[in-house]
């Protein structure tokens, strides 16, 4: 299970990145066979990354062993990252060596909600502008807030149309001033868009809340067609104002949240599976959905 790994590394000061939201229930090997990533894979990476080396089991059910232990291993065809991804279509991991990093000691993190997901996206390339590469920067829209009230009882977001979660992480020598400049300056830049207020509770809260989302929306005892889109991140705010549209079109609910910082975002449409009618609709609004974020050189899963 990722958070057992991701816990007994920890504990010897390590550091594994990649983190889905259902790292308590999901293993490596899905983890793999998915290419999974998380917040943290703003700044350092999705699980491809973190792969030396694989055993898998092939169709004809002979045992393969590609890569290794090396960091640094440039010969030849790169076999086991061309597993990472692959669904389970080429084999079966059985094995996986994986690389670690020193875990970083250091961490900042400031939440904000503001009354319109464009202030928001103003936000996000605020953030960027200024130089920082948070290792997290997650968005989260009025649907997805409300659903997340309802099932945790958390007042973070009331008036909120849409949140940001930053977190920066870091190494080196111990300097506490450090983390709070870095919360200063995250909060300085948001304060220019004019947030409605800022999170106050502390950091591994923020989390426990963003890994609620999901589970929020299953709650409202609407389907959620969960997809998980990609596009440029120039093209954040269209999205969100493309999601909107869709909305206003098809007569489907619509949440969004994700991870901001690389363009990832899921964009679930909520819909009653037992109304034909609303089935109808909301296979036309995927379709709308696909084809407008390919045009804008964006991918699908």
């Amino acid at each position: 299970i990722t958070a057992a790994l991701q816990n007994a590394v920890e504990a010897k000061r390590l550091y594994y990145p990649p983190d889905p939201a259902s790292r308590s229930d999901c293993s490596i090997g899905g983890n793999i066979a998915t290419n999974a990533g998380g917040p943290r894979c703003l700044k350092y990476g999705v699980t491809r990354d973190y792969v030396l080396g694989l055993e898998v089991v092939l169709p004809d059910g002979s045992i393969a062993k590609l890569g290794g232990r090396c960091h640094k291993n440039k010969t030849g065809f790169d076999l086991a990252r061309f597993f990472v991804g692959s669904e389970g279509l080429l084999g079966i991991v059985t094995e996986a060596t994986l690389k670690l990093l020193p875990k970083p000691p250091f961490r900042a993190c400031v939440g904000a909600g503001f009354r319109s997901m464009r202030n928001a996206a103003r936000a996000i390339r605020g953030i960027f502008k200024a130089g920082f590469l948070p290792s997290a920067l997650e968005i989260a829209d009025a649907f997805t807030l409300a659903a997340a009230r309802e099932r945790t009882g958390s007042r973070q977001f009331d008036g909120c149309n849409a949140h940001l979660i930053v977190e920066d992480r870091w190494a080196g020598k111990i300097d506490p001033q450090r983390t709070a400049r870095v919360a200063k300056s995250h909060r300085r830049i948001l304060t220019a868009v004019h947030p409605k207020g800022f999170g106050e509770v502390a950091v591994e809260k923020f989390w426990a809340l963003r890994r609620e989302f999901s589970y929020s929306l299953r709650d409202t005892g609407l389907t959620k067609l969960n997809n998980d889109i990609a596009v440029p991140r120039g093209m954040l705010e269209p999205l969100f104002k493309f999601a909107a549209q869709l909305q206003k079109k098809h007569g489907i609910r619509v949440a969004c949240f994700g991870h901001a910082g690389d363009g990832n975002i899921h964009v679930n449409l909520m819909m009653d599976e037992a109304d034909p009618e609303q089935v109808r609709r909301s296979d036309a609004a995927l379709d709308d959905l696909f084809q407008q974020v390919l045009a804008w050189g964006g991918v699908v899963t």
